[in-house]
């Protein structure tokens, strides 16, 4: 179903804008899950896909050095403010090796999942590594969730804005919003149950990327 990956490690980054704002991430979570969780889901008495049992989960807030936008602090409930007071260093090689660490962990090979991550989340990664002289392995490979469920939708279809947006996916597969969205490990968590639920779909053909073809946000 998958090729060669066996540990798919769904992220999310908050951050302090929009890409054209020259963002910085004030907050990230990694959540690592075996190809076996998605191959053999588990489902409650009523038929609901649940969340995998088995996951490893990696969470950092981050102060950012900048000021957030307005609107990103509207959305995700972080400020310079409440990220200072609770003292959170700036993303560092400390961070970066407790990354590399968690990725370490898991079995390989390695596959990065992001939503609309080869717009937003990969190339911003990319930049906040570069900027500490670092850098994943340019073989690790990255898939866009965004794109996969776009894919799975009837190609002739018309396009319908937001639909793919992973609140609408959520509620199309839950029938209810989710729990804690615009929180790191909250959105993490919806995307894995939306990915659970259609995972044998969404692997089929993947539609992977390297790390190297990810270029950075800005530099």
């Amino acid at each position: 179903m998958s090729g060669e990956v066996k540990t798919f490690v769904f992220l999310d980054l908050e951050a302090t804008g929009l890409n054209q704002d020259l963002p910085k991430i004030t907050e990230i979570c990694l959540i690592a899950v075996h190809v076996s969780s998605m191959e053999n889901p588990v489902t409650n008495e009523s038929g609901e896909v649940q969340l995998p049992r088995v996951m490893d989960k990696l969470c950092f807030c981050v102060d950012p050095g900048k000021p957030l936008t307005e609107g990103a602090s509207r959305i995700t409930g972080l400020s310079n403010e409440n990220i200072n007071h609770s003292e959170k260093p700036k993303f560092d090689t400390n961070l970066i090796h407790a990354i590399n660490q968690f990725v370490d962990r898991q079995a390989k090979p390695v596959c990065l999942v992001a939503h609309n991550g080869f717009f937003y989340d990969f190339p911003l990664l990319k930049t906040e590594l570069l900027q500490q002289n670092e850098d994943f392995p340019g073989t690790m490979l990255c898939l866009d969730s965004l794109e996969a469920f776009r894919n799975l939708d009837d190609p002739t279809s018309k396009y319908v804005k937001g639909r793919h947006t992973l609140t609408e996916i959520y509620k199309r597969s839950f029938g209810k919003e989710p729990d804690y969205p615009h929180f790191a490990e909250g959105d993490v968590l919806a995307l894995i149950a939306c990915f659970v639920c259609q995972a044998r779909q969404l692997l089929d053909e993947p539609r992977y990327k390297t790390w190297e073809q990810i270029r950075p946000m800005y530099t």
